[in-house]
């Protein structure tokens, strides 16, 4: 993110708006828990859970999905997820969709995440994880922008209360849902991306983003698939399509036009067709396709656009992500 995302922490507006029915009981963490009873034909919210990296852009994202309808509530206890999807439900419909964002803020509660989800998978909750991910150097770059602490830095540097935090979500990371990789993403391109995802009336049965990106700039963290384009001639020393990119018809054709090009986007096309499969039966519903070449300029721009498009015309909405054109 181009912009440091300034974590907000108003826990108040959303959380006291949220007040139980007559009659119903809650744990407020003052004693023990009491069942509410249960209300017929209550329908139980769609959930998403925002967590990920402080500055990562955890506000941004949940301001995007307030915009869509969500009903957000940032910095919720987790022990009080469980809570508030009951409380939802209640509402006849009327909070259908509720995003909490989850963060070390609430460090002293964090430990009860795991078990607040174990709880709603017995209660058969459809919830989704977004994580916000971005790297150290992106990190450190926003903090310092704006003169403010991280939040586990205590009497450290950024970088150990960066690490810190690491070391707390990395287990989060590993159940996400969806990881959004914000190191290169201004605060215009997150909100894209979480409108590609959630903007929908109905849920597809799977999403992809295909990037591309440069492989002397890094492989993308969030990439769950990883396509290497270095096999095909480079564009960049042909001296009449060095100054264009892949966008460019002439750079298209030429990459096309070289032996194995188009074989290989028929081939790994049918291959994406049978991983999809496998992803679906698994309730995976969000899929990262990274596509490389040396610099992201002109092989991996010209595939992602190709790739993108056979995607989309099979039925997966796709968001397509130049994430290195334009840095040499």
């Amino acid at each position: 993110m181009s912009e440091h995302d300034h974590e907000s922490s108003d826990t108040g507006t959303a959380a006291d708006s949220a007040q139980p029915e007559h009659g119903a009981q809650v744990n407020t963490g003052a004693g023990p828990a009491v069942d509410t009873p249960s209300v017929p034909d209550a329908v139980i919210p769609e959930l998403v859970i925002i967590s990920g990296m402080s500055g990562a852009g955890r506000s941004t994202a949940a301001k995007c999905l307030e915009d869509l309808g969500w009903f957000v509530v940032d910095n919720l206890p987790p022990a009080l997820i469980p809570t508030m999807v009951e409380l939802g439900a209640r509402s006849q419909g009327n909070v259908a969709r509720i995003a909490v964002v989850v963060d070390v803020r609430g460090r002293r509660f964090f430990d009860n995440l795991r078990e607040s989800l174990a709880d709603l998978e017995a209660k058969h909750v459809t919830r989704r994880i977004v994580f916000l991910e971005s790297s150290d150097e992106a990190l450190v770059r926003r903090f310092e922008s704006v003169r403010r602490p991280h939040p586990l830095q205590g009497d450290g540097r950024i970088v150990d209360g960066i690490a810190a935090e690491r070391e707390l979500l990395r287990e989060l990371r590993g159940d996400a849902d969806l990881v959004i990789d914000t190191s290169s993403l201004n605060v215009h391109e997150l909100r894209a991306k979480m409108d590609a995802q959630f903007a929908g009336e109905e849920e597809p049965e799977l999403r992809a983003t295909v990037m591309s990106f440069g492989f002397k700039y890094g492989l993308p963290v969030d990439a769950d698939l990883v396509v290497d384009m270095r096999f095909l001639p480079n564009p960049h020393w042909v001296p009449e399509l060095r100054p264009f990119t892949g966008l460019n018809e002439e750079v298209s054709n030429y990459v096309f036009a070289q032996p194995g090009a188009k074989e290989f986007l028929d081939r790994y096309t049918e291959l994406l067709q049978l991983i999809a499969a496998g992803y679906r039966r698994e309730g995976k519903r969000y899929v990262t396709i990274a596509v490389g070449c040396t610099g992201g300029k002109h092989r991996s721009v010209a595939t992602s656009e190709k790739l993108a498009a056979r995607l989309a015309a099979q039925g997966v909405e796709t968001v397509v992500v130049h994430r290195d054109m334009g840095r040499e």
